[in-house]
């Protein structure tokens, strides 16, 4: 059966899919950079079924869909779907970007990791030399790792309820020599510098069981996950002493304007859509 979506026929067609997704602001963000250019799209969030990416990517291509952002849980899967991926992609194994070429072959990217930087940085969070703590080891991680390694962090442990799941980060990204794995319970309460909660469970309002005294004092918790109230993470992180606890709201829009820029070659400002956001 054909995923039930329907695109415009009347102009370029763009959308996120996920699952879940309702709770998305990639619309309203894409809708509010194509305003600032002065170009007409469409965008809209698109659920699929769990099982369901390959028809959904071959339905919207074959109405003419132009690109799509991809989110959880299927990173991993875009980017084994996709003909044509970027290195950054490939190294990742996941994608959050994908485009058709006018040949109408398929290709992916993935923003993430930029994103995720560019909002570090705007929040004054440095990670050169700094004991850094990721939550999770899916997509979301896979596509930000390469960009958190390259920042030169003196230590990043990553930590995952399944340490089979996390150890084969450490096959992807073997020549950095400061990554380290864990699974939850393995986690020693040794106090780090930054906390990133990139975990599955975030998406659920759930956090991981974590010990007593792993976060420095003034230290900092940032969460990829984003939500109109604070996100459990930041409340976690406030509670237990952090200088700094900030959801991925930033995040979001910055690594969207990397997925816009692909897209059309426009590069949209972002602090005036992460304040509108802020507002609503």
């Amino acid at each position: 059966m054909s995923p039930a979506f329907r695109l415009d026929p009347d102009c370029a067609n763009y959308a996120v899919i996920g699952n879940p997704i309702a709770h998305s602001l990639s619309p309203t963000i894409h809708q509010a950079f194509a305003r600032q250019c002065g170009i007409e799209v469409g965008y809209q969030a698109l659920l699929v079924e769990v099982n369901g990416l390959a028809d959904a990517l071959s339905e919207f291509q074959r109405q003419g869909g132009a690109g799509l952002n991809i989110t959880s849980p299927f990173k991993q899967e875009a980017y084994e779907w996709v003909r044509h991926s970027s290195d950054k992609a490939a190294r990742a194994g996941a994608i959050n970007t994908l485009w058709f070429d006018e040949k109408g072959e398929s290709h992916g990217d993935t923003t993430d990791g930029a994103g995720l930087l560019y909002d570090l940085a705007h929040h004054r969070i440095s990670i050169g030399g700094k004991r850094l703590l990721v939550l999770g080891a899916g997509g979301a991680v896979r596509s930000v790792l390469g960009d958190l390694l390259a920042a030169e962090p003196g230590e990043l442990m990553i930590a995952n309820r399944s340490l089979a799941r996390a150890e084969a980060l450490l096959g992807l990204f073997s020549d950095f020599s400061s990554l380290r794995v864990s699974g939850y319970a393995d986690l020693k309460a040794r106090p780090y510098d930054v906390i990133i909660n990139a975990s599955a469970a975030s998406l659920h309002g759930a956090l991981p069981l974590l010990p007593d005294g792993i976060l420095r004092e003034g230290g900092v918790c940032y969460d990829m996950s984003y939500a109109r109230q604070d996100t459990p993470f930041v409340c976690w992180g406030r509670a237990h002493g952090a200088g700094i606890a900030v959801d991925g709201i930033g995040m979001l829009v910055a690594q969207a304007a990397e997925s816009f820029y692909i897209w059309h070659g426009l590069k949209p400002q972002t602090e005036a859509v992460i304040a509108m956001l802020k507002r609503t």
